[in-house]
């Protein structure tokens, strides 16, 4: 009999959440054959069986939190089972809810040695309480449904939302990679002291560079040459020059990162991800764009491996593809700090006391303040728009 167990999912990932059993009891499995969905904040990892027969027993019910080590389900080797069904697409449209009176149907109990997906008290614990406690605590939180009296005198649960849903909506729970990320921001927001401020920059020379050199650009490096290899390269320069927003906090020490791996959010079907591109102040423009063309599609394919999403020291996003004018990013946690960018729009500004249309972009940078003071943060984002707006300074690296 063969175990299935979780394994080792990256850096400071201790746990994941059953998203989705491939095969079921009973069924026969090959050897390496995937079995089982492993969602964590940052990416879905499938469980391959180490054996080839068939599959008798699962440990964890889908929505259940296992950790690194855990078994959560066995493969008998040799054994003959039945071939198994296609698996439903992930993506597949989600099925309408019940009439609100339907009963629910109580929830099976998971095998010995696995963690319940939801206590009996679970709905009472406040999410954003659970995850101040310290990783111990918080396991000890989940089983047991309640929070220590300390944590729950400190939060108390503000109350849920109550009353019938209106038949002309639709309810669709939420998926676990949705609340992994959910937890994960909220953890952000919790735990760092998180401001956002505002600058513009003036595209008109990164523009018309990009205009009279794209052809060629891709002609030689077989990748087009886009605006995001230009923040990049300011980013990295703003970040020498101002190291705590490439730094994050542990405990009561500061880690000033002197290598320079920028996640770069890209939109896929499942969620937004945050594959990290690594040594970005040792690339070429050519390599930071072909770098982050691979990223994309690697993620859109869902290709990504845990070592891509993890260790990141900055980020980027990029909200302009869509249209967005003006936000405040969030922190990609531990990180201290995350530059926005927004759409270019022209607008009429004054350049040498003349009234003039320029294409402009807002740009935002979410720092810790734990690390960055005001001062910092602010001379942060002026070094990044002098660098867009006179572009031949990178160049120069000055």
């Amino acid at each position: 009999m063969a175990d299935l167990v979780v394994p080792q999912l990256g850096e400071s990932i201790t746990e994941a959440v059953i998203a989705r059993w491939l095969k079921n009891v009973g069924d026969a499995v090959a050897l390496d054959e995937p079995i089982v969905d492993l969602e964590t904040d940052k990416i879905t990892v499938q469980l391959p069986s180490p054996v080839a027969g068939a599959l008798t027993a699962q440990a964890a019910e889908v929505g259940a939190t296992v950790k690194v080590g855990d078994v959560v389900g066995q493969v008998e080797a040799g054994k003959a089972g039945k071939a198994a069904p296609a698996p439903a697409k992930p993506d597949a449209a989600p099925a309408k809810a019940a009439p609100a009176k339907a009963e629910a149907a109580p929830a099976k109990a998971p095998a010995s040695g696995a963690t319940a997906p939801v206590a009996a008290g679970l709905g009472k614990i406040d999410e954003a309480a659970l995850m101040k406690l310290p990783p111990s605590q918080r396991r000890t939180a989940r089983e047991k449904g309640e929070l220590p009296q300390a944590a729950a005198a400190a939060r108390p649960r503000p109350a849920a939302p109550t009353g019938p849903i209106d038949p002309r909506d639709e309810v669709v729970t939420m998926s676990p990679l949705r609340k992994r990320i959910a937890e994960r921001l909220v953890q952000a927001q919790q735990e760092t002291a998180s401001l956002t401020t505002f600058n513009e920059v003036d595209m008109t020379a990164v523009m018309a560079l990009r205009g009279r050199y794209k052809d060629a650009f891709e002609k030689e490096h077989g990748v087009k040459l886009g605006f995001m290899s230009f923040f990049v390269k300011a980013c990295v320069a703003a970040c020498k020059l101002f190291p705590g927003v490439n730094a994050e906090v542990r405990d009561t020490q500061v880690i000033y990162k002197k290598h320079y791996d920028f996640g770069i959010a890209v939109s896929t079907p499942r969620g937004l991800v945050v594959p990290v591109l690594r040594d970005c102040d040792q690339r070429s423009f050519a390599e930071v764009e072909d770098g982050i063309l691979e990223l994309a599609v690697r993620a859109r394919d869902g290709k990504l491996g845990l070592d891509d999403l993890t260790g990141g020291t900055f980020s980027i996003t990029n909200g302009g593809i869509y249209g967005s004018m003006m936000s405040t990013p969030l922190l990609n946690y531990p990180q201290s700090g995350i530059l926005g960018m927004h759409n270019i729009v022209k607008r009429a500004i004054v350049v040498d006391d003349q009234v003039q249309v320029r294409p402009m972009m807002y740009v935002a940078l979410t720092y810790d303040h734990r690390v960055v003071d005001g001062r910092e943060a602010v001379s942060f984002l002026v070094a990044v728009k002098e660098r867009l707006e006179a572009p031949d300074r990178m160049l120069l690296e000055v």
